[in-house]
């Protein structure tokens, strides 16, 4: 399974890619927002900045919801770097411009996903990532997991080739869960990384191990 961070910070960034398990980064328009990037010319800079530090694919969002202004968007962000991957929110005029964009070779990222229905359309149109928001279905008291599921039988059915990007991941235990339901690729905040790493019994054990080392 694949690990993307969902930020569009730098320094975040930089860390997780230090890590040595980051094969990739997705951005929205509030995450960029959050960082206070304004401005055309300014977005696709911080892009580029984000792409000369990872080595994987870097989702960048389209912002118009008509087909021509996607098209025109894509058209521009995959000039910034070979890692872009154009994001397409899922809506009818953005599955037109995934079709087209896949048939010009134009890898995209199918966004706001919320149904199986929604991601066997993105898969039919030829998208690179599908991105069910399972964090956001789990805020309205349905499981995201279950979207999940769903998806992963139905691509293996038809053999789509489509990955599994599971987004709005909110901690640990979803990037858990869908490393068992076979999902190609979880994004998350840092954090949640982060916290595969911890286990009070891996502190413990390393605590007397030190105890230890200094007998010696």
């Amino acid at each position: 399974m694949k690990f993307f961070i969902d930020t569009a910070n730098l320094e975040q960034i930089k860390k997780a890619q230090d890590l040595g398990v980051l094969d990739g980064v997705t951005t929205n328009p509030s995450l960029m927002a959050k960082e206070g990037i304004k401005g055309k010319e300014a977005i696709n800079a911080h892009y580029k900045a984000i792409c000369d530090i990872v080595d994987g694919d870097v989702s960048a969002e389209v912002l118009s919801v008509d087909y021509d202004g996607m098209m025109k968007e894509a058209a521009e962000l995959v000039k910034i770097d070979d890692k872009i991957v154009v994001k397409i929110p899922m809506i009818a005029d953005g599955i037109k411009a995934i079709k087209a964009l896949t048939a010009k070779g134009i890898r995209t990222n199918c966004t706001l996903v919320f149904s199986v229905g929604q991601a066997l359309l993105a898969a039919k149109a030829g998208a690179t990532y599908v991105s069910p928001f399972i964090g956001r279905l789990d805020d309205i008291s349905s499981d995201g997991l279950i979207l999940i599921e769903d998806i992963r039988l139905i691509y293996d059915n038809y053999g789509f080739e489509t990955q599994i990007l599971a987004a709005s991941i909110r901690n640990s235990m979803h990037i858990i869960n869908c490393a068992k339901l076979g999902a190609d690729v979880i994004t998350s905040p840092l954090d949640s990384i982060l916290a595969l790493l911890k286990h009070p019994l891996t502190d413990i054990g390393l605590a007397k191990f030190i105890e230890d080392s200094k007998k010696l």
